[in-house]
């Protein structure tokens, strides 16, 4: 690195195999190699609108983890921060083709992996120390304990340096041994947060209440600066800690090719363009429109856009 980062982010990627034809994963025959992982979605998405961004993880001494390597570098995105793990492997896993935008069927085999060996010890301070934003979600706080804590030590350190913080819950209850572990754990990460990031569904399992104004002020109420919820087909729902609140529509999509990646699309775009310092409302807009991008195909980041795509869209 010779220039300022915009952003830093941590998480696991993982070699991704999408089937080439619907159907039940045991019969398909062809799958198409992808790199996927909720927090290198979004540094991808902020690398090609042309931000500065750094991934930090471990990955596998093997062609899987070479292949993430790769990823990065084509995306420009600096991987100073990532460790080649020769004890442990990349995970990987297995996406069915979906139609009429119903979600497809996702296996994963990420037990063990180089990423949920991710500690303290992989905090570097010399990514941390020039990123002006850190932005987390709640996949790599389920990854292990150790994974859990060095996300814990990076938001005390940024948060001491008046750093931003955003979090995007990304709900994975399977990985957690319980429910209410998973609701204390991710909530004591939200509650460091500028920006929490949350669809509907997530918010009403981490904060009990059933509105979205309810859920907003339930981490407004903790010290958080904004609350954005995904509301699905209603497009999305905010407020601050000022006040101003509001519902900001969807954008129509006439073909929904695959549902997933769109929180990490929507979540890219309100990122950058707080960073830039929009308002709120053109950030939510602009959360909506790379969530629409980000389901008219079937990766995880293909949809995500260039700036010069952005403004043509």
């Amino acid at each position: 690195m010779h220039s300022p980062l915009d952003v830093v982010t941590v998480g696991e990627a993982m070699a991704m195999f999408v089937a080439t034809e619907t159907g039940d994963l045991a019969a398909a025959g062809q799958f198409i190699k992808r790199a996927a992982g909720a927090e290198l979605n979004v540094a991808t998405g902020l690398a090609r609108l042309g931000l500065k961004v750094s991934w930090i993880s471990r990955v596998g001494d093997d062609s899987f983890g070479r292949f993430i390597l790769d990823t990065l570098q084509k995306e420009g995105i600096d991987r100073t921060g990532v460790t080649l793990d020769g004890r442990y492997p990349t995970g990987f896993q297995l996406k069915s083709k979906a139609e009429n935008g119903t979600d497809p069927i996702v296996e994963y085999f990420r037990k063990g992996s180089a990423a949920s060996h991710l500690s303290p010890e992989d905090f570097n301070n010399a990514v941390f120390r020039q990123a002006r934003h850190l932005h987390l979600s709640g996949v790599a706080a389920a990854l292990s304990d150790s994974s859990y804590a060095l996300l814990n030590h990076a938001v005390n350190i940024m948060k001491s340096q008046g750093r931003t913080i955003s979090f995007d819950p990304n709900l994975r209850p399977v990985l957690w041994r319980s429910e209410a572990e998973m609701v204390e754990k991710l909530n004591q990460l939200a509650f460091q947060a500028d920006w929490v990031l949350p669809g509907l569904k997530e918010g009403i399992t981490l904060t009990g209440q059933h509105t979205p104004e309810g859920i907003a002020d339930f981490y407004l109420q903790r010290g958080v600066q904004a609350v954005v919820i995904k509301t699905g087909p209603d497009g999305a729902w905010f407020k601050n800690a000022s006040g101003e609140q509001g519902a900001v529509a969807p954008i129509k999509v006439d073909n929904v090719v695959d549902t997933v990646g769109a929180g990490d699309g929507f979540a890219v775009g309100v990122i950058s363009a707080l960073l830039e310092g929009k308002t709120l409302v053109d950030a939510v807009r602009r959360g909506n429109t790379i969530g629409a991008l980000a389901i008219q195909v079937p990766g995880d980041s293909e949809g995500l856009p260039t700036r010069e795509q952005l403004g043509a869209w």
